[in-house]
């Protein structure tokens, strides 16, 4: 397995994302959304999409983050990878990304706008690669990662996922 995390970084030449993690940006469209036409918070314009490589071992996670737009994840190889989110009502909900149909898997899962999300690999010594597209596209201006004790203030029935999945 570690061969193959080591392969799979080499090949698609991934570096160390700030949530967890390995990624590297494949695709950016060249189209531009204009600032005056997107939601106030987005002060410069975006893309009308970008999409990443993503690869988690199940020694890592992804910690808890949002960004301002939607993020439809797809499954690639290896192991399934659960996504916990933390809805902007206070809700919680889980997908499981993956191969298995038949256990409730999903080969695309979609993370809402501005909720509140992170993933971690269901396999032992196991590894996920996926992809992750983002709408109006992703700009790092869009990215905020959780602080674990505001997001245990605000989400007090999850504290516990929160204590393992939050910096």
């Amino acid at each position: 397995m570690i061969d193959r995390i080591k392969q799979l970084i080499d090949k698609l030449e991934l570096y160390p994302h700030p949530e967890g993690g390995f990624y590297r940006e494949v695709y950016r469209s060249e189209g531009v959304i204009k600032a005056d036409c997107l939601e106030p918070e987005m002060s410069n314009e975006r893309s009308y999409s970008t999409c990443i490589y993503y690869l988690l071992s199940s020694s890592d996670f992804s910690a808890f983050h949002r960004i301002k737009q939607d993020e439809l994840w797809h499954h690639y190889e290896g192991s399934s990878l659960r996504i916990h989110i933390l809805l902007p009502d206070g809700s919680y909900n889980y997908r499981d990304l993956g191969n298995d149909l038949d256990n409730d898997q999903h080969p695309m899962v979609m993370v809402p706008a501005k909720a509140w999300f992170a993933a971690e690999v269901m396999q032992k010594d196991s590894y996920t690669l996926c992809g992750c597209t983002v709408a109006p596209g992703f700009d790092f201006a869009d990215f905020e990662l959780a602080n674990k004790e505001e997001l245990k203030s605000q989400y007090p029935n999850n504290k516990k996922l929160i204590d393992v999945l939050a910096v």
